[in-house]
């Protein structure tokens, strides 16, 4: 038996071309628009130099912007970097001895996270495999936020009809960005509640899916997702890594670090472990620890779906959990963003250049931050001990979450008093409470949780929901790449052919 073989059916994991009057379609549409699609070894190893992207703005609904869809984007976004756009966090402010380095979301193309190369990943292998008719179909993005809002992108560019399904409450910077980017109202649909109400969104795609002409790319359980990040952001750990240790010689990476959300960069960690060692540690929020401690709740960590456990999380490879809290990432928000903030993080010895920054962490980037410093400290990591993580989206996207923040905590005002009591709480010294290292009995227990969900709830099938305890699923799931890699070669030879 081949390793293909054991990879189940459905879930858009096709390795053949199963409708060619839909795969012709969408080579003709591609024709129309200009478009050649990049491989998965592409977004991984982009080229340094594209005459694609002369003079094309990386905001623009422009079909070039597919190869901006990587993390080796400039900080202008326009340009190309050598090594992936990152920050390394001092002790400082994280403090432990331990580099965080972060890798920089907000370089990505026309959303500013790095949300789009999941949305491409997932839309790319049905349009390829004749699984998706953009003359027919449309895409519907379920999402807590940047996901929706890089499947609207990825699906204008290609020249398909997208429907972003998300939460009412998130920021209204979110909904502004999917006004400019739809041209009809029903193409965004707010559901009830804000980032823990995951499982409303999953009833408005059920109803959406009654509609056969509606293709649901659910990130929580689109394998596309995880290749995705396994190959490309997997490629930009080691890249930055590589960059960091020429000048530490004696550095290793012990840890990465992702939120729960979709578990889709969390599948970085699988080669990353295989190759260095490292740990992986997911994040959730503590108001809703729904890994940790089965609990449920509201919170604000926006980019963190929960209350449940995503079908696309290797539970069994996952060897910490660690929770934070909203408050932390609402106040840190504000004065990572504050000139009195700026000024007392001067003098508790942050220096510029990361200070410059801090323009570059939203809300999940922090919590990603702070999570990386209380896994350092439960691993007892030294100086020498590397932890990386993402940070997802820049603080641009909160401006109306800090300006709540500032009324509902603060009175209205932000100051250096309120400075220095926020950094009191939340940068002097760092804890070990609410993590938990999993022992083969946790990880059993956090992988039974998702049953509810996937098998009770929606349907995916036992043998596939069981088939995921075992490493050996996974490692199958990577030959699809390659696969794909040769289909999009084909469908773009097609495109060219005239």
């Amino acid at each position: 038996m081949t390793a293909l073989s054991s990879i189940p059916e459905g879930f858009g994991l096709e390795t053949d071309v199963v409708n060619t009057t839909a795969r012709d379609r969408a080579v003709e549409r591609c024709r129309q628009v200009g478009i050649r699609l990049p491989t998965f070894a592409e977004l991984a190893d982009p080229p340094r130099a594209d005459a694609r992207l002369g003079g094309v703005d990386p905001d623009a609904a422009d079909p070039a912007n597919l190869w901006r869809v990587h993390w080796f984007n400039d900080a202008s976004r326009a340009g190309r970097a050598a090594v992936p756009e990152h920050v390394v966090i001092p002790p400082a402010l994280s403090g432990v001895e331990s580099p965080i380095i972060l890798l920089l979301g907000n370089r990505f193309p026309m959303i500013g996270a790095h949300k789009v190369l999941a949305a491409y990943s997932c839309l790319a292998p049905r349009l390829v495999t004749g699984q998706f008719d953009p003359t027919e179909n449309r895409a519907v993005w379920p999402s807590t936020g940047n996901y929706a809002r890089g499947g609207i992108a990825i699906s204008k560019i290609m020249g398909c009809r997208g429907v972003a399904v998300l939460p009412e409450g998130m920021s209204a910077e979110r909904f502004e960005w999917l006004d400019r980017w739809t041209s009809d109202p029903s193409d965004v649909i707010r559901t009830p509640g804000s980032e823990s109400n995951v499982k409303e969104i999953y009833d408005a795609c059920a109803a959406l899916a009654e509609d056969e002409a509606n293709v649901i790319l659910n990130q929580f359980c689109e394998y596309g997702n995880h290749l995705g990040h396994v190959t490309a952001t997997a490629a930009a750990v080691e890249r930055v890594l590589e960059h960091y240790t020429a000048g530490h010689p004696s550095a290793r990476l012990a840890g990465f670090v992702a939120a729960s959300g979709s578990a889709g960069t969390l599948g970085a960690g699988d080669p990353l472990k295989e190759r260095h060692g490292s740990a992986t540690a997911v994040v959730e929020a503590l108001e809703c620890p729904t890994l940790l401690y089965n609990g449920y709740g509201e919170h604000n960590i926006q980019g963190i779906g929960d209350k449940h456990v995503p079908l696309i999380h290797n539970v069994t490879n996952t060897d910490v959990v660690v929770a934070v809290s909203d408050d932390a990432t609402d106040e840190l928000g504000v004065l990572f963003a504050s000139p009195e903030g700026r000024a007392l993080l001067a003098q508790r010895g942050v220096g510029d250049d990361v200070i410059a920054h801090l323009d570059n962490l939203g809300l999940s980037s922090i919590c990603n931050m702070l999570a990386s410093a209380k896994m350092a400290a439960a691993l007892d990591c030294g100086p020498d001990d590397v932890i990386v993580t993402v940070a997802t989206d820049g603080a641009a996207l909160y401006g109306s979450e800090r300006a709540k923040t500032i009324a509902t905590v603060f009175g209205g005002d932000f100051g250096d008093s309120e400075a220095a009591a926020v950094a009191g709480r939340w940068l002097n010294g760092v804890d070990t409470d609410h993590l938990l290292k999993l022992s083969d009995r946790d990880r059993d227990r956090v992988f039974n949780l998702g049953y509810f969900t996937w098998v009770e709830q929606q349907g995916v099938g036992l043998s596939h929901f069981d088939a995921r305890r075992d490493q050996s699923f996974w490692f199958a799931l990577r030959d699809l790449v390659p696969v794909w890699d040769e289909l999009i070669a084909d469908f773009n030879a097609r495109v060219a052919h005239q």
